[in-house]
């Protein structure tokens, strides 16, 4: 079924197609992945099953590829990936020249590498590798995407040129192992949950918003005015974020492995230490078990260089969008996300 209102009012509240089966343009189809089968996901309950249960994971790699590769960035997840590789292999982390914005990704990363022996590569991000890639993974995602899309796009194509054969990544280790803090940070009311969640308001930015999207969530609500915020996010949020690195990846032409995705806790996340300055601490104690004597790292998100690149952009001109955005109150992901739709849409129905 075609429905751009629906797809666009979408993306701007998700940052994906949240509907199956519908679309944007006649020739498009997107595919949203699904999270791994029960039957194949792992279960571990302390540091020492994880770490068991990775290095068997990346040995059994090793026995299909002579070169893997990582994304690096200056937190823990990717950070304890990156000592089960090979001394000599290569890793990737992102820069931007004109913003400080990937510093200490990049102070800690380099220090991982020179700790294990790993080729370490800076990624510079800029905004005309926005303007080069973003069209790239949109077509193939038949979509707009997610900022982190084209920055892995870049990667990927650089660690291929590299002749790298695949690329490790630790994308769902946040929302397994209880990193996702500040979306778990209480017991969530309906209202609030949405209000938080929502990534931009589709009224705030849209003439014509299609406020069915919102429909998102409605088999998680409980009691009326509760909602069951813990399964929304393993069925919801894994969906939007994995799907950006299947996309990336893919129309880069390089394979990439997540090992924290086929692993799930054998018990109930203990909120109280979540919630009391201990997100993921199972991945925090294996750090200290593969990093002995070095300081557990703040956890830190991926960085993106939205805020420096969009500071100025006045906003999307095209006639499905309001203009009266308030744009000064906007995040760079969310001027991002603006951006990018205009520009998708642009390239799929230009305006005359």
């Amino acid at each position: 079924m075609i429905d751009k209102r629906f797809c666009l009012s979408s993306y701007i509240a998700y940052r994906y197609i949240c509907k199956d089966g519908v679309e944007f343009y006649d020739g498009m189809r997107h595919n949203n992945i699904e999270p791994v089968a029960p039957q194949d996901q792992i279960k571990v309950d302390s540091a020492a099953d994880i770490d068991q249960r990775i290095k068997e994971q990346v040995d059994a790699l090793y026995e299909k590829y002579d070169n893997i590769g990582i994304l690096l960035s200056g937190g823990m997840d990717s950070a304890n990936l990156a000592t089960y590789l090979k001394p000599g292999s290569h890793a990737y982390t992102f820069s931007n020249s004109q913003s400080d914005v990937f510093d200490k990704d990049v102070a800690r990363a380099k220090k991982y590498c020179e700790m294990l022996g790993l080729k370490h590569h800076l990624i510079d991000i800029s905004l005309n590798d926005y303007r080069i890639f973003t069209p790239l993974v949109m077509q193939a995602k038949c979509a707009p995407v997610h900022s982190i899309e084209p920055q892995i796009y870049k990667a990927a194509t650089i660690a291929k040129r590299d002749g790298v054969q695949l690329v490790l990544v630790g994308e769902s280790a946040d929302l397994i192992f209880g990193g996702m803090d500040k979306l778990i940070s209480r017991e969530w009311k309906y209202d609030d949950f949405v209000k938080r969640y929502t990534f931009l308001e589709p009224e705030l930015v849209l003439k014509d918003p299609d406020l069915s999207v919102f429909d998102l969530y409605e088999p998680y609500r409980k009691n009326v005015d509760d909602i069951d915020y813990m399964k929304f996010m393993d069925e919801v949020f894994a969906i939007e974020s994995s799907s950006s690195y299947l996309n990336a990846f893919a129309v880069a032409g390089m394979p990439y492995y997540d090992p924290y995705a086929r692993l799930v806790m054998a018990s109930a996340l203990d909120m109280n230490r979540v919630r009391n300055g201990e997100p993921k601490y199972l991945v925090r104690e294996l750090y200290a078990m593969r990093y002995p004597g070095l300081p557990i790292p703040t956890k830190i998100p991926m960085p993106r260089p939205v805020d420096s690149i969009f500071k100025d952009w006045q906003g999307p001109t095209r006639p499905e969008f309001r203009s009266d955005i308030p744009m000064e109150t906007l995040t760079g992901n969310q001027k991002w996300q603006l951006w990018c739709a205009q520009m998708f849409l642009d390239i799929n129905e230009p305006l005359k």
